[in-house]
């Protein structure tokens, strides 16, 4: 796709999609005789339109922004969820919603029979790493990385924890490390003891996040590794309540006549994407960046935490909708990949895809199996310029619980029709995202027959769950 083409590509859908779960990707090899490394860098709520290279225009992003030029920008990807939790289960295991383990934004842990990218990656021969928010297992349970497949881990536990950017110890591996932060802590209704405000505000964690992944690559320059860098920004911490927007300094834009919690969410990101440009650095300084793909995204659509309006900054950029919302701006993410000399600089994909995709398409780059047992699909021939090599889905499928039954719902996307359930309130919504890419003209009344095909859908891929139930909402 041309640059030309990227504002169409922005609400236009692919033609057809292939059924989750049933389709097999073509094995070949990537590399016969080296395998890639694979570095996966996700920010926590950052909005489809937040970064440069998706619109932004208050915000700097000058290497994201070069990364998009360097590399493909995709239009239309979307999350795992409208949450944390579940929508890194999506991604860790290549199950959407409607069958994987976390389905809402609480305390289960993966457990040892789960598939992970990082179990199918360290099988096929690669050293294994996870930097930053985990949020898929407790201290001791089976879900903690080093038990899902990680060699290393050092960051966060617990997505409650991580709402702290001075907290008073991280994880390394199965042991913490103690920081020089005091910490009070807060009543959270989630945990004791996890969620809370520091008092003297000495390390940032995030500059702790960057500073482990340069020391990762270093010490792997020989080998060939997946790095799972998670930070943290630019999450609020909802512990702070008026100005949750935890930032050392707010940077280029301490003068700007903004409110403080958005000159904090701003320096965030600058400062998240000044810290991607020194691993980008380091790659070329290791002589690595030829052979190592990167790709950048988002968990979900921007936050309304701390402070922070998300629409100050239109953090959603054309979409409806934001963070715990199944609208296109609660689930829609930037996502961009980089690999010099195998993906083409500039260029824009509209292949409509979803994080469930991420498992396979790291294991079609490894040249390993894809396990038969999710329902993603690998993206690889679209990296890589065959586009008519590359496989779709029939529909993409969400489900979202909010923690304590505030709210339930399910969302799918087929071709360019996208539908909405609002389980407690009985609601559905059908929106044809081609013609209204911002949500606002609702269909359902007029289109009963896709109605139906998307209810039967919705019917197809929801699973039970011990944890978490339609069946108790219907």
């Amino acid at each position: 796709m041309e640059r030309r083409d990227f504002l169409r590509a922005v609400g236009v859908g692919a033609a057809t999609l292939a059924l989750p779960g049933c389709v097999k990707t073509s094995r070949r090899s990537i590399r016969k005789n080296k395998q890639p490394n694979i570095i996966y860098i996700l920010a926590d709520d950052l909005g489809y339109g937040d970064l440069g290279c998706y619109g932004q225009k208050r915000i700097k992003t000058p290497n994201l922004d070069k990364m998009a030029a360097e590399g493909m920008q995709f239009t239309q990807h979307y999350a795992g969820s409208t949450v944390c939790a579940p929508s890194r289960c999506c991604l860790m295991t290549g199950l959407h919603t409607g069958r994987a383990r976390v389905r809402g934004n609480a305390f289960v842990p993966l457990e040892p029979g789960d598939i992970t990218v990082a179990k199918v990656l360290k099988k096929a021969g690669y050293s294994t790493a996870i930097i930053g928010k985990w949020g898929l297992g407790e201290e001791a349970s089976t879900g903690i990385p080093t038990r899902q497949g990680f060699d290393y881990f050092y960051g966060y536990l617990s997505q409650i924890h991580a709402h702290n950017y001075y907290p008073e110890y991280l994880w390394r591996n199965e042991q913490k490390v103690a920081l020089r932060n005091k910490v009070e802590y807060k009543k959270t209704g989630y945990a004791k003891g996890v969620g809370g405000v520091s008092t003297n505000k000495l390390d940032y964690s995030h500059d702790f996040l960057t500073k482990e992944a340069l020391t990762f690559v270093e010490r792997s320059k020989n080998d060939t590794f997946f790095l799972y860098l998670a930070y943290t920004i630019p999450h609020a911490n909802n512990e702070a309540r008026k100005n949750g927007m935890e930032v050392p300094d707010y940077g280029i834009y301490k003068d700007k006549d903004w409110p403080d919690p958005q000159k904090g969410q701003a320096a965030m990101i600058t400062r998240m994407d000044s810290d991607i440009g020194e691993l980008f650095a380091k790659l070329k300084q290791l002589g690595l960046d030829d052979n190592t793909v990167v790709i950048f995204s988002s968990d979900n659509g921007p936050h309304k935490e701390g402070g922070v309006d998300p629409r100050f900054f239109q953090s959603s950029g054309p979409l409806r909708g934001r963070k715990q919302e199944l609208y296109e701006g609660g689930i829609r993410v930037p996502m961009l990949a980089r690999w010099p000399s195998k993906i083409k600089p500039g260029s824009f994909s509209d292949h409509v895809s979803a994080f469930w995709d991420i498992l396979p398409t790291c294991a079609d780059l490894a040249n390993t199996k894809t396990p038969d047992s999710i329902n993603g699909i690998s993206l690889a021939p679209t990296l890589l310029g065959q586009n008519e090599r590359q496989k779709q889905h029939e529909f993409l499928y969400w489900e979202y619980y909010k923690w304590g039954g505030a709210a339930f719902g399910q969302a799918v996307r087929m071709g360019d029709w996208k539908a909405v359930r609002l389980i407690k309130s009985g609601g559905f919504e059908l929106y044809n995202l081609k013609n209204d890419p911002s949500e606002k003209n609702n269909l359902a009344d007029r289109r009963p027959e896709v109605v139906e095909e998307m209810k039967k859908c919705m019917i197809a891929a929801h699973t039970y769950s011990p944890h978490w139930s339609l069946e108790d909402k219907k």
